[in-house]
């Protein structure tokens, strides 16, 4: 075990978070999201308050303290705070279940989610009393036709409730899945093994709920013993029983603390792809698709220098293509994806920065405001996003240079912390104090009224493709600075002619 200092946001105080050595500062500060308080937090002690209040067996706490340690799975939000009134949920780390050189373990996979199915639906039978987040409309679910049971001998009828819905299981860490088992996500086979994984899943969380329940399993199983594995959890699924179990649905989760306690690389089924880690490493996920494809680090770095495109990065047109897959596989499909969302945006949890690849791409500018020049330097992300700003003028004092330096900095780091360009732009673009004038060396403006007007100008058009007009001159806005050394024109019917002002060095 490890102590941390985290805290959730950047403006809370750090607390000690006490948990296990391999798990970075990430895990921690999600650990803290989820702890609400000021105290220190011990990972041993939050897991059994949420282990203790879903069940009294100690084998089954044992097992759900493993699949917690393993970073196979977590309980949802609302568990770890023991906030019964909703249905529970877990998040499974589908990566988890990926070791390298042996493939996918189905069976595994499998008997988790059983265990998990299991806990989900006893805690619905002991929370029951705490669940007023949902309300019973009976008759917004009853079927059209009425459905024939004992009752109708006697002459009543009555109409089949839908089953009572005990919990959620929540996928997450689909990408880092297939390139554990070296598949692509924008792939036929990639995609083949995205719905096997989610129907055996399905069937496996719909087990003892009735045949009409499960889905129909997919065409093609492309990971080696997955085809076994699907038709037993489907031949033991597919029974009729007089009396179904609760019904336990699978997803896609959301960004959230529980993936970054999990570890997970990219939530949900359509995630922001990046290469690298927030610390600047290569991502597990990257590794394991330079080794599908017989690259080491070296050699990469030496076919990407050579302007290769090692590992092409998939856009919204493979996310759109896996959420039509998996259409059919699981039971809650999460929002339908943008294919014109161009590029795509990656949108951050508070509190969790964004960290500039060390090569990166980006342009640099070099202008004139009134005379005074300035450098302007951008940094991008891979998917062309504004992550870093460095303004730097030459000519100025060491105190102008100095602050106009630290600005940048500030707002870089501001944007690797989620905040928008947008506001940005709106805060400074007009913002007028000197040096201003004309623009020279930069098409996009051809007066500001100051460095920080054009530079903000100049990114409003560039990353947000908006570009905005010039102000008003300064000398359009009303009469001269009077603090200026200049001669003012006498009164033309005194004959006096005006004595020029002089200074005089005086010696004490």
């Amino acid at each position: 075990m490890s102590t941390l200092e985290a805290a959730a946001d950047p403006d809370a105080p750090l607390r000690s978070v006490t948990l296990p050595a391999e798990w970075d500062a990430d895990a921690a500060a999600a650990l803290a999201q989820l702890i609400p308080g000021t105290d220190a937090i011990t990972l041993s002690h939050a897991t059994a308050r949420w282990v203790d209040a879903l069940t009294q067996d100690d084998a089954t706490a044992r097992s759900l303290t493993w699949l917690l340690l393993t970073r196979q799975a977590a309980p949802t939000e609302a568990v770890w705070a023991c906030a019964f009134d909703r249905a529970p949920g877990f998040v499974v780390n589908l990566a988890a279940f990926v070791t390298p050189g042996e493939g996918f373990a189905a069976e595994t996979f499998v008997a988790a989610l059983r265990l998990l199915a299991g806990v989900l639906r006893n805690a619905a039978n002991t929370t029951a009393d705490q669940r007023n987040g949902e309300l019973p409309l009976p008759d917004l679910f009853a079927p059209q036709q009425d459905t024939v049971t004992a009752s109708a001998i006697t002459g009543q009828e009555t109409q089949s409730m839908p089953p009572r819905i005990a919990g959620d299981i929540l996928l997450t860490n689909l990408d880092a899945c297939l390139a554990g088992v070296g598949l692509d996500y924008d792939s036929e086979d990639g995609r083949a093994a995205a719905c096997a994984i989610a129907t055996l899943a399905t069937l496996t969380a719909h087990s003892g709920c009735g045949p009409e329940t499960l889905p129909l399993p997919p065409v093609r199983t492309v990971l080696p013993g997955l085809s076994e594995t699907l038709r037993a959890v489907w031949n033991d699924a597919a029974v009729e029983t007089e009396n179904p179990l609760d019904l336990i649905e699978t997803g896609f989760s959301t960004s959230g603390p529980v993936d970054g306690l999990l570890g997970v690389e990219a939530c949900g089924l359509a995630p922001v792809f990046s290469l690298l880690r927030p610390d600047g490493r290569l991502a597990a996920s990257t590794q394991h698709r330079l080794h599908a494809r017989d690259f080491t680090t070296e050699t990469a770095l030496a076919a990407a220098l050579a302007g290769e495109d090692v590992l092409p990065l998939p856009g919204s047109t493979a996310h759109m293509a896996m959420y039509r897959a998996l259409t059919g596989f699981i039971d809650r499909m999460p929002a339908r994806p943008d294919p014109a969302a161009q590029p795509m945006r990656r949108k951050l949890e508070r509190g969790m920065r964004r960290a500039l690849p060390q090569r990166h791409g980006g342009f640099t500018q070099k202008t004139a405001i009134g005379g005074h020049r300035l450098f302007l330097r951008t940094g991008e992300y891979e998917d062309g996003t504004l992550g870093e700003l460095s303004l730097t003028p030459t000519r100025e004092s060491a105190m102008v240079k100095g602050l106009m330096e630290s600005f940048g900095e500030a707002v870089s780091i501001g944007l690797q912390y989620g905040a928008p360009l947008e506001e940005y732009v709106s805060s400074f673009a007009y913002s007028c104090f000197g040096p201003s004038g004309t623009v020279e060396g930069d098409p996009v403006a051809t007066y500001a009224t100051s460095m920080l007007d054009y530079a903000f100008r100049a990114l409003s058009e560039a990353y947000l493709d908006k570009k905005l007009p010039d102000g008003p001159h300064q000398d359009m806005q009303g009469d001269p600075d009077p603090l200026l050394p200049l001669d003012f024109p006498g009164d033309e019917s005194d004959p006096t002619p005006r004595k020029r002002g002089s200074l005089r060095l005086v010696v004490s």
